[in-house]
């Protein structure tokens, strides 16, 4: 099955569990496909769960759940050590030894746990006392957030905001999609089919590395994320890391678009996905930080 085939049959499985929401549903799998972790960030009860779930259970994936609540330790997410019956040390594993993590409200959860993600995020591994362990293949985090200002919330360190691929905000539904919904609700709940497999997402990403970057988009990249550092609205602009995340995801668009080469038209699709969450917008400013990416996009 060639990648756009195993797109399409994936995003009709996952919608006939979920109204609206095609590009946030579309934008997961690209991260699935590129290897990398994705933010959903909205407020509770807009199907955030419900569709890292369905897509989960759709490409097979083993599926865990992390609830963020202030009190959550490491531990909690890793695992802990016992002393069996033979006086062996042995680690009882946590919930990130799975395919695809969901941690909700991540935001809720103290930065001393936080930054305990860093290392499975960047280098799919965690380090137990002196012993580091892989994680699956493929290994990918979901978190969940909700709009700061809500009760119990807080900012993520940009540190660890930095290692998840994309940022998605999932809004209120449409007016036809919110009754839609309720027709899904009303009916027979029914499992979600499996149309893929986890060796065909690792397959996908070994494919993302044979589509082109040409010159022009490559310099347009840079350009755009050149250009968050030198706006006066910013304080603090994309890194390089944002650059090869435009490629990556850039690539992986293209490849479940059935096409071999990255456009100038994917780097817009995916501007914001990609920038929200790693550039810094003057509190002043009143412009917002989709505000500030929408103008640079269009100036380019």
């Amino acid at each position: 099955m060639d990648a756009k085939t195993a797109f399409e049959n994936t995003f009709a499985e996952v919608k006939r569990h979920i109204a609206g929401n095609e590009d946030t549903i579309k934008l997961m799998f690209i991260a699935l496909v590129a290897n990398g972790h994705v933010l959903l960030e909205g407020v509770p009860g807009v199907a955030k769960t419900t569709m890292s779930k369905a897509l989960a259970e759709a490409v097979s994936a083993d599926f865990k759940r992390i609830q963020g609540m202030p009190d959550l330790s490491i531990e909690d997410i890793i695992g802990r050590t016992y002393v069996d019956e033979d006086n062996s040390v042995r680690l009882k594993k946590g919930p990130i030894f799975t395919n695809l993590l969901l941690i909700d409200e991540l935001n809720r959860v103290q930065p001393k746990t936080t930054t305990s993600l860093l290392e499975a995020l960047e280098e799919r591994q965690v380090t137990v006392g002196t012993t580091t362990l892989p994680l699956e293949k493929p290994f990918i985090a979901l978190a969940t957030q909700n709009p700061l200002n809500i009760e119990g919330t807080t900012s993520l360190p940009k540190v660890l905001a930095d290692r998840f691929l994309m940022r998605l905000g999932v809004t209120y539904p449409k007016l036809e999609d919110e009754m839609a919904m309720m027709g899904i609700k009303e009916r027979p709940e029914q499992p979600v089919k499996k149309v893929l497999s986890t060796s065909d997402i690792l397959s996908m990403q070994e494919q993302v590395q044979s589509v082109a970057v040409p010159e022009d988009v490559r310099r347009y990249i840079v350009d755009i994320v050149r250009a968050t550092r030198e706006d006066i609205h910013v304080v603090m602009g994309g890194s390089p890391r944002a650059d090869i995340s435009f490629m990556v995801c850039g690539r992986a668009k293209a490849l479940i678009e059935g096409r071999g080469s990255v456009s100038v038209d994917d780097v817009k699709f995916l501007a914001k996905p990609v920038l929200s969450h790693r550039i810094l917008v003057r509190a002043t400013g009143g412009i917002g930080v989709n505000g500030v990416i929408d103008g640079i996009v269009a100036t380019l």
